[in-house]
């Protein structure tokens, strides 16, 4: 049997190749987004590709699938050469692919969308208890827990992905491959995933892992491949290297993620949140009497495994969700009962934590994102009509200030990268000019390098005076960026910590649902 361990000698002596890339080179115009990149992955292992975003991840993935055609260079697959000219050779291949942003129905069954486009059939209609039968088989044998039953759009995130994930098995994958696979998880659903991949492992599956988190690549792969400006810079053994050694190959240079310095900034109230009540989809209690403040020149985190009324918070404060209680006041207007326009022009820039959905319109171009919410403001707009050479321009500096990488501000959002379309988001939204900054993970989906240029540039709008309030699932980030953190479970704030003290057991033991001593009073009281 082939052994799990990451790094383990008998995958790299003995697997043959399930993949090899020789030479694969694309072109974008004068952009070249790959430029002769060798790949060999060998059958039974963990591969992890890394790099920066636009180093050229994504589209060699595409090309694998189907989904592009290289423009030089040869695919092989068990060793024997193959032209994949269409994603249905690829399927048909053994190939399948887990995307960023996944592609379900919400009305449909998990078994619905696990089959669908190729249902099973009896005397000409769908066969549902066959459907639900394989499954749940599926779900068991990968140890993919989800009901079979149950309508999608009533499912948490980490629930779709495991369906996306089935969707790729019962179509006959062995080589499965996930694209930042962990973005959009818990800390506790990406163990969950890790399993799993581990799962594939022990059966002689193959898995090409794309990924940002380093602490996951050293964790999970047996071998890593890094990507640079659409080259290959070395393929090496995970236990070979440190994740000092993975950044410097990545990004050429040192980088630090230690907590950031900073002044005692902490000024009037900004924003005050006071016995702030709301209710979820299901119109059950998702927010419970919510109170605290945030000041001018401070950070204010928000800790908590996702799904526990962070993401409602969010949403009542940026006019998305009603209030069923309380209130919340920014510079003493109450935004409860604004629209989101008005509390917009309130003083609020928002970074929603859903990019895709609230974030940007996909088939709108650079410009036409980074104009949305100013587009009745002069320079932008003169007696009712745009200015497009403003817009354009302003786009043109936002691209090399934010360093997005694409051909010009007339490129569609839906050709770039996951972290470039976060990074068109906190350009438009951080250049607003708004007294408060609502930021939900900000660097969820984004590359090494980028997640400090983001997190340099939180810090300065810190030094500007701007009142932050950072919700994220990250705990480090939260311990470099953030005065105080604040740390929700159910519903409800459990406790407060300060940055300068974030104690990692202390908030996971909050973020469980134990109170602090002094919360744990208050509620009581």
């Amino acid at each position: 049997m082939l052994s799990n361990t990451p790094g383990s000698p008998t995958l790299h002596s003995n697997a043959a190749m399930a993949v090899e890339l020789t030479g694969i080179t694309k072109r974008f115009g004068a952009f070249v987004a790959n430029d002769g990149i060798d790949l060999a992955v060998r059958r039974g292992e963990i591969h992890a590709i890394i790099g920066e975003n636009g180093a050229g991840k994504t589209t060699l993935m595409n090309i694998l699938l189907g989904l592009l055609q290289p423009d030089e260079g040869s695919i092989r697959l068990n060793g024997e050469e193959i032209v994949i000219a269409d994603p249905s050779v690829a399927i048909k291949a053994g190939l399948g692919m887990v995307h960023q942003h996944f592609k379900l129905v919400p009305s449909l069954s998990v078994a619905d969308n696990v089959f669908l486009g190729m249902e099973i059939r009896r005397h000409g209609l769908i066969d549902h208890a066959a459907q639900v039968a394989r499954t749940r088989d599926l779900s068991k044998r990968f140890g993919l827990q989800v009901d079979p039953t149950e309508r999608v759009g009533l499912l948490s995130v980490g629930i779709e992905q495991r369906i996306e994930i089935l969707k790729v098995l019962v179509r006959g994958a062995r080589t499965i491959i996930l694209d930042e696979p962990t973005a959009v998880l818990t800390p506790q659903e990406s163990r969950e995933l890790f399993q799993t991949l581990r799962s594939f492992v022990a059966e002689g599956m193959t898995v090409i892992f794309i990924s940002h988190h380093l602490e996951e690549v050293m964790e999970v792969s047996d071998t890593v491949t890094v990507l640079r400006n659409g080259r290959k810079v070395a393929t090496r053994p995970t236990a070979e290297l440190s994740k000092d050694q993975l950044v410097h190959m990545m990004v050429g240079r040192e980088v630090s993620f230690d907590r950031r310095p900073r002044a005692s900034l902490h000024g009037d109230v900004v924003l005050q949140v006071k016995d702030l009540w709301a209710r979820d989809d299901r119109l059950l209690p998702a927010l419970r009497d919510a109170s605290f403040t945030v000041r001018s020149g401070e950070v204010v985190g928000i800790a908590g495994v996702a799904g526990n009324g962070q993401t409602e918070l969010a949403e009542v404060l940026s006019g998305l969700r009603p209030a069923s209680h309380g209130g919340a006041w920014l510079k003493g207007q109450n935004l409860t009962a604004l629209s989101p326009a008005a509390i917009r022009q309130a003083g609020l820039a928002h970074v929603p934590g859903d990019r895709m959905v609230r974030g940007v319109d996909r088939n709108a171009s650079i410009a036409a994102n980074t104009l949305m919410g100013r587009q009745h403001r002069a320079p932008w707009s003169r007696g009712g009509m745009l200015n497009w050479n403003a817009i354009n321009q302003n786009a043109e500096t936002l691209i090399k200030s934010f360093d997005i990488r694409a051909r010009g501000p007339g490129d569609a959002v839906k050709r770039l990268s996951g972290g470039n379309i976060q990074k068109v988001v906190l350009a438009r939204e951080f250049t607003n000019g708004a007294d408060f900054l609502l930021i939900d993970q900000p660097t969820r989906g984004v590359d090494i390098g980028a997640q400090e240029a983001i997190h340099d540039e939180i810090m300065r709008q810190r030094a500007a005076g701007r009142a932050i309030l950072l919700i994220s699932v990250q705990l480090d980030e939260l311990a470099a960026l953030a005065d105080r953190i604040l740390v929700m479970f159910n519903g409800r704030i459990m406790g407060e910590v300060s940055g300068d003290d974030a104690d990692e057991e202390r908030i996971g033991m909050m973020m469980a649902g134990v109170a602090a001593p002094e919360f744990a009073a208050e509620t009581a009281s």
